[in-house]
Formats: C-alpha cells, sequence, structure tokens
C-alpha cells in the first residue's frame, strides 16, 4: 500500500523529531505512619545520620550506603536532609547512650534514620531505625541484608520503604527507564535505571528503533523498528529475550500497553491509520478505532478502561479519550493547534502531552482527565517533549534540546526542579518509565 505525502509528513514529524541479583529483607515494623505531610504541604524535614560500624571494611560500607541513601531521597524532591546536630546521641549514661530528640526537634527535624551496618556471614547487614521525632516514636525498624556489589540495591530498599511508609505511594527505586540514544551512530534502545545509572543496550539493530515501552509488569518491552525498510511493531519477553514481530502489510507503530496481555500500536494494513490491540505474540486481539484520519500514540487509564491517543480526524494532531468499554469518543485538547504524545499518568487524574506551539518551541502541558486544569510545564527552552510519568505520578521524565542536543531531564509533576538525567554521548530521547520495581 502506498502511503500519502500527507501521511508520511505526519508519520516523519511524529517520529523523526520525536544481573538483578535477589536482595533478603527481614522486617519488623511498629506501628503505621502514612503521609506524615499531605499532598503540596511541602517537603519533609529529615535528618539522616550515617549508619554506625565497626571495622575498615564496615566502615567503608556505611559510607557508601549514606551516599546512596542521601542521593536517592534527594532525588526524589520530598525531602529537605537536614545536618545532624552535634549532639544527636546523648551520652548523659554512656551505657546507655540514646537519641537527642529534643537536639532534633531544635533544628527543625520531623523525622530521624539511622542504624548500624555490620558483617553477617560475608555479607552486608543494614538495621535501619525511624523516628517521628516530635512524638518521639519509632515507625519503622528493617533489616536490609545482600552482598557487597549490592549496596546501592540495599540502600534504595530502604529509600523506598521510607517514601512509601511517609507519603502511601510507591516510589521510583528499582524502577528502569526505556529510552532511544545514537550514542553508537543509530538509533537503539537503552534503558537506566530511574536516577540515569546502569546503562544497558537493548538493542542493536543499526537501523533506527523508536518509541520503547515497558508492559506494565516489566515482563515485555515493544518498540517500533525499520530494520525492515519501513516501521515494525516488536515485542520482546525481557525473561526468555525471545521477539516477535507484528508484522502486517503497511506500517506498524508506536506501542502503548493497557496491560500486561495488550498492547496497542497504530496499522495501517486495512487502509487507514488505526489503533489495534496486539497479544505479546504478535497477534491481533481487538481493532478499537474507527474513523478516517491517523489515530497513534495510544496511552492508557490505570484500570485500561479508557485510551487517550492522537488523531488528525478534525484536521491537525490533537488528543481524544476513547471509552474502551462503549467505544465513545470525546476530544479532549481545544488549546493548541498541534498536540501530540499523550501520557497518562499512573495515578489516573492527568495527561501529559506535547504542544508545537507559535515560533520554534515546543512544550509539555498537562490536563486533568476531563478536559480541565491545563498546566503548561515547560517553557522558553527550545524543544521539550515525549512526556512519561514516574509510578508514583510524582515527577516527569521528558526530552529537552535546551542544552543544544537532545537529552533525558526529569521534574516535578509540578513542572518544578528540571534537571538532566542521564550523562552519555550522543543524542537521547522517547523516555519511557517503568511501573514496576525490580
Amino acid at each position: 500500500m502506498r502511503l500519502s505525502k500527507n501521511v508520511v509528513h505526519l508519520l516523519l514529524i511524529l517520529f523523526v523529531s520525536l544481573a538483578t541479583i535477589p536482595l533478603r529483607v527481614s522486617a519488623a515494623e511498629t506501628g503505621e505512619y502514612i503521609a506524615i505531610r499531605k499532598e503540596g504541604s511541602g517537603k519533609i524535614a529529615i535528618v539522616l545520620r550515617q549508619p554506625d560500624a565497626k571495622g575498615n571494611r564496615e566502615s567503608g560500607w556505611a559510607q557508601n550506603l549514606d551516599t546512596v541513601i542521601h542521593e536517592g531521597l534527594a532525588f526524589t524532591g520530598l525531602f529537605n536532609i537536614l545536618p545532624a546536630p552535634l549532639n544527636i546521641i546523648d551520652t548523659t549514661n554512656p551505657k546507655n547512650p540514646v537519641l537527642n530528640f529534643g537536639a532534633l526537634n531544635s533544628v527543625g527535624s520531623e523525622i530521624y534514620a539511622g542504624g548500624k551496618v555490620t558483617k553477617q556471614s560475608g555479607e552486608v547487614v543494614l538495621d535501619m531505625e525511624v523516628y517521628e521525632t516530635l512524638s518521639s516514636k519509632q515507625i519503622l525498624k528493617k533489616t536490609y541484608t545482600g552482598r557487597e556489589e549490592q549496596i546501592r540495591s540495599i540502600g534504595q530498599a530502604f529509600c523506598a520503604d521510607l517514601v512509601q511508609l511517609l507519603t502511601g505511594k510507591k516510589s521510583v527505586f528499582g524502577t528502569k527507564i526505556a529510552f532511544v540514544s545514537t550514542r553508537t551512530g543509530t538509533k537503539e534502545i537503552y534503558e537506566c535505571d530511574f536516577d540515569g545509572q546502569n546503562i544497558v543496550q537493548l538493542t542493536s539493530s543499526r537501523s533506527i528503533s523508536l518509541t520503547p515501552v515497558f508492559s506494565p509488569d516489566g515482563h515485555y518491552l515493544a518498540w517500533t523498528d525499520f530494520t525492515s525498510g519501513r516501521p515494525n511493531l516488536y515485542i520482546r519477553d525481557l525473561t526468555t529475550n525471545k521477539t516477535v514481530p507484528a508484522s502486517k502489510n503497511g506500517v506498524s507503530i508506536d506501542p502503548g500497553w493497557r496491560n500486561n496481555n495488550e498492547v496497542a500500536t497504530t496499522l495501517s494494513f486495512e487502509g487507514d491509520q488505526e489503533i489495534y490491540l496486539i497479544r505479546p505474540d504478535g497477534s491481533i486481539a481487538q481493532r478499537v478505532t474507527r474513523n478516517r484520519g491517523i489515530d497513534v500514540s495510544p496511552t492508557f487509564s490505570p484500570d485500561g478502561g479508557k485510551m487517550a491517543f492522537v488523531s488528525s480526524r478534525n484536521g491537525l494532531p490533537q488528543i481524544f479519550v476513547q471509552d474502551m468499554g462503549s467505544g465513545a469518543v470525546r476530544r479532549l485538547t481545544f488549546s493548541g493547534r498541534y498536540n501530540t504524545q499523550p501520557s497518562w499518568s499512573p495515578v489516573g487524574d492527568k495527561i501529559a502531552y506535547t504542544t508545537w506551539e507559535n515560533g520554534s518551541e515546543i512544550n509539555i502541558f498537562v490536563i486533568n482527565a476531563d478536559g480541565s486544569g491545563l498546566v503548561k510545564l515547560t517553557s522558553r527552552c527550545r524543544e521539550n517533549e515525549s512526556p512519561s510519568w514516574s509510578p508514583d505520578g510524582d515527577m516527569i521524565v521528558f526530552t529537552s534540546n535546551r542544552d543544544g542536543k537532545k537529552k533525558l531531564y526529569v521534574m516535578n509533576a509540578s513542572g518544578e526542579n528540571q534537571r538532566p538525567l542521564v550523562k552519555m554521548d550522543g543524542e537521547q530521547m522517547q523516555p519511557s518509565w517503568s511501573l514496576f520495581r525490580k
């Protein structure tokens, strides 16, 4: 099938511009203490004391764990990390030193976290305790055990527990971000940890690989590949590394997972560019859209009941929402002439997307799923695109060329604290934040 010049032009605009070692944890938690801070009320003031340790090797572990924990909690943007007061330990009774909660309260601390590191059977053992300082109440006591090469995972496991305890939400620790990079000279798929560390190349097609996205459980990776000369959808089982194409005549582009068993993609084999649901084995499960015009970029509400997508059915691309049960479609965006790349928040209330504005600016906006509450997140920094939400809905990873080349950046969901994520050669683009934790 021959594609019209308009179709080819739109596709080019949309897409060209566009191991783990098991960690053992044992726990004894005291009480429940969720959401010490209400949403939007400010950062949590915390004092982090480096874990105690005896012996040179254990002391080195303690220093490394302290760095991992500090950097991890700082990355979330949820905490105001305070310096520990000098008299944090009350040694009035040398035989029974205790935490000096008065000193902690005097520096404005709401939470205290500290512990000790020991070596048992050659492994690292981190015992951590967390207190609410005003009431002197212990709210977490937990032991983390792993090998020396797992120190980063051990520290982040504690960070994950602390964030979930204080906010009631899943954290970013242990999650991955898939993205496209030109480091090798061609566009290949890579993944990294949530904070840009541990970069791994996933494809070696030596062609063009685009739009990677993990399934919600992290079992599969889907992406668009041009190895055959035209865009095809590929699905890889990350457990077995078996890769299957969803090959049909025409194009197959731009995947978005509905659940662990269905990924939506645009196919043109029936003439028009419509969205279909594909099974992990590459077979078609269902046709979703039925309307003249190009339909691309599917993204789903957390329950899979609704799909946001981009369509040219009314002219230039706008974002629409379709009810997966009834098939009813409504237009979501009316502000902006060229709106693309929707990303539905895992919390379910908001959709981030990209808008081509006047001049050369491309910016990221967020809108409520009902079409209200439009907010502009980026401004006056050239081209910003491909937003993808963190699992807790508190952050967004995106692409920006504000410093010349396309690189990955992260920001708070409010648009604050925009900063680079990955340091590597070439350009990086089209990030997709996983919802699972390894």
